[in-house]
C-alpha cells in the first residue's frame, strides 16, 4: 500500500482553497483516515465555494433627481453622482436614484443622503447605517395654543447622549420584549438595556420635537424627528459584522461599507426580523412622548401619522435601502395611516405630501433639505458671535436646545435653500404638498459636546 503523506494547510492552498474555518478538521481528517490523492479530492468537493462575485463593471444606471442652481450646489451634485456611481457597482444592486436633497456622507461609494439604492435579495447595513428607521410622526392638537404645547413637550421629552434614569423611564411593552428575546441579533443585555433606557429620548443632531399650525386647518400639530438611537445602533454594528463575513466569502471586491447579508440564509431572515422589531420600538418611541404631552395637557389626539426615510423597504426579492428618502409607495409601509412628512428646517412649514410611484422616483419622495456643505464649513463661513447669528436667523420663532448650547449648525443657513428643495420636488414629480406645518417653534438637542456628561464630571473632579 502507497504511504500516505501527512498533508498541512500549505497544501490544501496549492489546490486552490482559500485559508477557512473548516481547513483545521478538514487536515485532520484527511491524516487520521489516511486519504489519499482521488480520496483527498472527492472529500472536499463539499468545502467548494461558489466563484467569487465580481463587481459591475460599469454602474448600473440611476435616475437623477437632483439639479445645481449655483456653484456650491454643483460640488456637491458632482460629488453625489461620483460616489453613487461607486455604488452602483454593488453586484447586488439593479437600480438607484438620488432626491433633491441628496449630499455625500463619508468616503466615496457609500450611499449619499437623499439616496435610494434597490438591492436583490439582499440587505445591506452600510446602506441603513447606525440611525435605523430615523422617522417623523405628527399629532394634531387640534386648538391647542402651539406654546402650550411646546412647553408641555419640553418637560417630557429628553435629548442628548445617554437614555434616561430608571425613575424617569417609560413602562416598556413586554410583547416587545419577548420579541427582541427571540431575536439573534437583538437578545443581548447591551441591546436590551438601550431599548429600555432609550425609550422617550430623541438623540442630537438633527433630530427635533417641532410645533406648528396646520395652513390648512390651523389645527396646532407636534412633528417629532428621530431614530432607533443605541438600540438601533447596536443592530447596525452586528450587521455589518454578518455582512463583512459574508463579503469576504461571496464578494472580496466588493467595498467594505457595501457588505451584505443574503436574505436567502438564516442571518439573512433574522436580520430582516431584527430590522421589524427595531422599526416598532421607534414608533413607540414617537408615541410615548407624544402621549407623555398629550397626557400632561389632559386633551385628546385628532389625528396622528408617521413615516420612516432612513430605513430598508421590502417588495418582493427587492430590497429598496433608503437612506434619507421618504416613501410615497403604501407598499412599503404596511401600517401607513396618512399622508407623509418632510421637514426643512426650524423656520420652514414641515410639508405634508402624497404621491405616486414613477420610474424616475421609484416610490420615494425627499426626507428633508438636506446640505450642500458641512457642519465644519458652515461653522467657518458665519460671522458674528453666536447669539447674533441664533437671533437673526430664529426671529420671532420660539427655538430652544435641551442642552442650553447653541448649535448654529442646525440653524437654517446650515441646509439647502428650502424653495429649491420644493421646486425640484415638483419638477421631478415627488410627492405633492397636501397641507404645510407652519413654524411656530422647536426644541433640539443643541451643541452637547460643551457640556456634555463626561465633560461635567472631568470639571467636577477637577
Amino acid at each position: 500500500m502507497k504511504e500516505h503523506i501527512q498533508i498541512n494547510g500549505n497544501t490544501l492552498i496549492d489546490l486552490g482553497f482559500k485559508p477557512k474555518k473548516w481547513f483545521k478538521d478538514a487536515i485532520e481528517y484527511i491524516n487520521e483516515n489516511q486519504l489519499q490523492h482521488d480520496e483527498m479530492l472527492t472529500y472536499l468537493e463539499q468545502f467548494k465555494s461558489d466563484p467569487e462575485i465580481a463587481l459591475h463593471e460599469n454602474p448600473i444606471p440611476f435616475t437623477i433627481n437632483i439639479k445645481a442652481e449655483n456653484d456650491v450646489e454643483e460640488k456637491n451634485v458632482s460629488d453625489v453622482i461620483n460616489t453613487m456611481e461607486t455604488l452602483m457597482k454593488t453586484p447586488t444592486l439593479v437600480n438607484g436614484a438620488i432626491m433633491p436633497d441628496a449630499c455625500p456622507t463619508g468616503q466615496n461609494g457609500v450611499i449619499p443622503v437623499g439616496g435610494v439604492a434597490v438591492a436583490k435579495n439582499a440587505i445591506h447595513p452600510g446602506m441603513h447605517s447606525a440611525d435605523i428607521c430615523c422617522s417623523v410622526m405628527l399629532t394634531d392638537f387640534g386648538k391647542a395654543h402651539p406654546q402650550e404645547v411646546l412647553d408641555a413637550a419640553h418637560s417630557v421629552t429628553h435629548f442628548g447622549p445617554g437614555g434616561r434614569d430608571r425613575n424617569t423611564q417609560f413602562r416598556f411593552p413586554m410583547d416587545l420584549l419577548a420579541e427582541i428575546e427571540a431575536n439573534f441579533f437583538l437578545n443581548d443585555q447591551k441591546s436590551i438595556s438601550a431599548a429600555r433606557s432609550h425609550l422617550g429620548t430623541q438623540g442630537d443632531g438633527n433630530h427635533f420635537l417641532f410645533v406648528g399650525t396646520s395652513k390648512k386647518t390651523g389645527n396646532t400639530m407636534m412633528v417629532t424627528h428621530h431614530g432607533s438611537r443605541g438600540f438601533g445602533a447596536n443592530l447596525y454594528k452586528k450587521g455589518m459584522k454578518v455582512a463583512e463575513q459574508f463579503r469576504r466569502e461571496l464578494s472580496p471586491e466588493t467595498l467594505k461599507h457595501n457588505a451584505w447579508i443574503p436574505f436567502d440564509t438564516e442571518e439573512g431572515k433574522s436580520y430582516w426580523e431584527a430590522l421589524q422589531i427595531v422599526r416598532k420600538w421607534t414608533k413607540k418611541n414617537h408615541e410615548v412622548i407624544h402621549d407623555a404631552t398629550l397626557s400632561t395637557l389632559g386633551i385628546e389626539k385628532e389625528n396622528r401619522y408617521w413615516n420612516e426615510h432612513n430605513f430598508v423597504f421590502k417588495d418582493g426579492d427587492l430590497f429598496y435601502h433608503a437612506k434619507g428618502a421618504t416613501p410615497l409607495d403604501k407598499k412599503f409601509m404596511p401600517d401607513i395611516t396618512g399622508p407623509r412628512l418632510i421637514p426643512l428646517n426650524m423656520s420652514e412649514p414641515v410639508l405634508i405630501v402624497e404621491g405616486k410611484t414613477t420610474e424616475t422616483n421609484l416610490g420615494f419622495a425627499p426626507h428633508g433639505a438636506g446640505r450642500n456643505i458641512s457642519r465644519t464649513q458652515h461653522r467657518k463661513s458665519k460671522s458674528g458671535t453666536i447669539q447674533e447669528i441664533f437671533k437673526e436667523e430664529t426671529n420671532s420663532l420660539d427655538v430652544r436646545f435641551f442642552s442650553n448650547e447653541i448649535d448654529i449648525t442646525e440653524l437654517p443657513s446650515a441646509y439647502k435653500n428650502a424653495e429649491t428643495v420644493r421646486n425640484q420636488m415638483e419638477e421631478f414629480g415627488l410627492g405633492e404638498v397636501i397641507d404645510e406645518v407652519m413654524p411656530f417653534g422647536c426644541i433640539m438637542a443643541g451643541d452637547v459636546s460643551k457640556n456634555a456628561p463626561w465633560k461635567r464630571r472631568k470639571k467636577n473632579r477637577k
